[in-house]
Parts: structure tokens; sequence; C-alpha cells
């Protein structure tokens, strides 16, 4: 099975561009909304760590993203809550799918928690800062102070291009990102083939 990790800032389009690998692909935020909808378990510790503020279950981001402004260090008491609960859900999208020739793996902390190793084929999506601002100010809940915080716990971007075998320039037009993710398809198909 050949893994792929997505890198990339905030808002880069990761998330567009791991779909148009057509394989399956593990999405963190979404995992991560399943488990304060549906996880009693993260609701109580949270509850515990956060009275003042998670207060209602189903998690409610609004909650999340009111502890977080009052205290930047409240977002690593969620990270450490959570994150495991999103390792444990990879862990079972890898075994649910490892018949797969190809799968990717969308994890905005995917080099910070070390969910990775030597065998990974990470892709760095690289897109102008204008564009990527745009896209976030296009957002439901877009909060400049939330997304520096998020951004600070994040591994710089210099270092996570620095360590991708393939950068992809996110230009956010449908043809150019399918014509680059498809020749970076062939090229790590051939490698595999030729090994």
């Amino acid at each position: 099975m050949i893994k792929i990790g997505i890198l990339g800032d905030i808002g880069a389009g990761k998330s567009f561009v791991a779909k148009q690998f057509h394989c399956p692909v593990f999405n963190a935020d979404k995992e991560v909304a399943k488990i304060y909808k549906k996880e009693k378990s993260c609701y109580l510790k949270l509850n515990k760590k956060l009275s003042k503020f998670i207060k209602s279950y189903p998690i409610k981001k609004k909650e999340l993203a009111i502890a977080i402004l009052k205290n930047k260090n409240n977002l690593k008491k969620i990270v450490n809550i959570v994150h495991p609960l999103v390792r444990k859900r990879m862990n079972n999208f890898l075994k649910k799918n490892y018949k797969s020739k190809m799968i990717v793996l969308d994890i905005p902390l995917l080099i910070e928690n070390k969910m990775y190793d030597k065998k990974f084929i990470l892709i760095f999506i690289e897109a102008k800062k204008s564009n990527i601002n745009k896209k976030l100010k296009n957002r439901p809940n877009y909060n400049k102070v939330l997304i520096n915080n998020f951004r600070k716990l994040q591994t710089s971007i210099k270092i996570k291009k620095k360590l991708s075998h393939y950068v992809i320039k996110n230009d956010f037009k449908l043809y150019s990102i399918r014509k680059s993710v498809k020749l970076i398809k062939n090229q790590i198909l051939n490698e595999r083939n030729s090994t």
C-alpha cells in the first residue's frame, strides 16, 4: 500500500487536492467533526479540563473557539484529548483499506504528531498567500486569531516543503490540479513498479 501524506498551510486546498487522487482518503477534520458529534467520552474529558467553556454535547465548535480565544493554552489541551482519538480512527482506516493500492492521509498535524514514517510519500500543497487568505475569509465562522493559533501549533511551511517528495502548486483551478495530481500519481506508481 502506498501511503500519501498531504502537507500545506491552512487554506491551501489540501482536502480538495486529496480528493483528486481518487483513492481512499482519511480526512482528519471530518473525523474530528464526527468525534465531537458522537464520542461522549471525548466530551466528558473536554468538559473536565475546560468546564468553563465546554458545556454541551454534542460538542459545539463555538464553545471550543471561545475556549481557545480566551487562552491559547486551551488549544493544546483540546489537541491532547482529541488527537489520540483521531490516531485510533486513522489506524482503523488503514486496517479497513489494507488492500488498496494507494491511500491519502489529509491530516493537519501529520508531521507534528509523528503520524507518518519513512515509507510515506509526502506531497506539499503550495498556494499564494493572497489566494489562501481569500479562501479562508469565505469560510463560515472565519476567525483570524483562531487560525493564527492553529498555525502556531504547526511546523513551519518551509520545513514541511523541505520534507516533501513532491510539490503541487494550487492555483485553485480544477483542470490544472487534476493534471498535477495525475502526473505525480503516475510517477509514484511507476517508481513503485520499477523497484
